[in-house]
């Protein structure tokens, strides 16, 4: 045995008692071309994460004391990155301007102001679903594999108060009933409720904050660059892996204007969701989530979406509205007014400082919300 193999053994077994880790060394991969900030940023994140806990691969151009793989492509970079993904050379990969398939989406994490507490938004860049809600759904299954993957087991879900969040809410609640175990979040502000407000944004109230990825991206962007003036994103983890129902490899995303802290804090989440095994985790969060009638529920959703008209309904003898029904999303408003007109309840939606809202007489408020519960349009 040469003398150069034993000192490379030597070094292994002493590293190993220092760290307490004896088994392979994780490795992480990173595309070092196409950042907005230059290459050397982000050949200064790779530096900033160097630890002993795992190896970083350098993809594009490399730096001395990094293993790396040179090229000048982007394309060409996320062709190794892919081929050293799937032969198992790296566990994870950081990288830019990657196109997932639809049904692939990442979760983002990010450190929130107000408490200093880190939050994950499910989702940031992806489709999970052309269609909202569905996606929204599906957000929540991959927020909740990767937060089990980061060691949370009982994340807890809150969803953002956006277009679609009353039907996510409505569809989370039957499959929860339906089986499907996990915990929602219970908004900080006096009226409660797993709607999450922008107080909640700002103090992270969930671990797993729902929201479909145009939103979340640009949360992620408020998030990252608030303290910067906006061109140079110093804060959180980025855009996060991209998750699926049966998707394998291991990629996280980064904006293009990420500073190098941003940079190193991805190679750390790179290698907390590849020991954590975030893949398999996803494939399980999903599988449960099917046996508790998942398919079903996406199903009815498209179902209503395609039997939904725009039917002429005439509205009652109008009369004085000023008790309001919360609780409807905004994509069923008229819908939820022209059902009460059916049933001779004069009503008007609204805008409340909560969301959306249907107005109706005092006397009559009890037998409104009633009809929206009986055709699903309220919880």
């Amino acid at each position: 045995m040469s003398k150069k193999i034993i000192s490379k053994v030597l070094l292994e077994v002493a590293d190993a008692i220092e760290t307490g880790n004896f088994g392979k060394k994780v490795k992480v991969g990173l595309t070092t071309l196409g950042s907005e900030h230059g290459v050397d940023n982000l050949l200064q994140g790779a530096t900033l994460a160097k630890n002993s806990l795992f190896d970083i691969v350098l993809i594009g151009q490399g730096q001395e004391g990094f293993e790396s793989y040179e090229t000048e492509n982007e394309e060409e970079a996320h062709k190794i990155m892919e081929d050293l993904l799937d032969k198992g050379e790296i566990a994870a990969c950081v990288t830019m301007h990657y196109n997932f398939p639809i049904g692939i989406s990442t979760v983002g994490r990010v450190v929130t102001p107000s408490r200093g507490k880190e939050m994950l938004l499910a989702t940031t860049t992806g489709t999970s679903s052309t269609n909202r809600v569905e996606g929204m759904i599906k957000n929540t299954i991959y927020g909740i594999a990767t937060a089990k993957s980061l060691r949370i087991e009982k994340p807890t879900v809150g969803i953002a108060n956006i277009e679609g969040a009353r039907q996510v809410e409505k569809i989370l609640i039957e499959l929860k009933e339906s089986g499907y175990d996990f915990e929602f979040a219970t908004s900080q502000r006096a009226d409660g409720g797993a709607v999450m407000r922008g107080n909640d944004l700002l103090m992270a109230t969930p671990d797993v904050m729902v929201v479909d990825s145009l939103t979340g991206n640009l949360f992620m962007k408020v998030f990252s660059a608030f303290n910067t003036g906006g061109d140079y994103e110093a804060q959180g983890y980025g855009y996060g892996p991209g998750v699926g129902e049966d998707y394998d490899r291991r990629i996280l995303i980064l904006s293009r204007a990420s500073g190098a802290p941003v940079v190193a804090n991805s190679l750390k989440y790179a290698y907390e969701i590849a020991v954590g095994e975030i893949n398999e985790l996803a494939r399980k969060e999903y599988g449960k989530a099917k046996e508790a009638n998942l398919d079903a529920l996406l199903n009815k959703l498209k179902e209503k979406k395609e039997t939904s008209q725009s039917e002429e309904v005439k509205a009652p003898e109008k009369e004085i509205v000023t008790a309001q029904i919360a609780g409807v999303d905004i994509m069923d408003l008229e819908d939820a007014t022209k059902e009460l007109w059916k049933r001779g309840i004069y009503a008007e939606s609204g805008m409340g400082c909560t969301g959306p809202i249907v107005l109706v007489n005092t006397d009559k408020k009890l037998q409104a919300e009633e009809v929206l519960k009986e055709v699903g349009l309220l919880s």
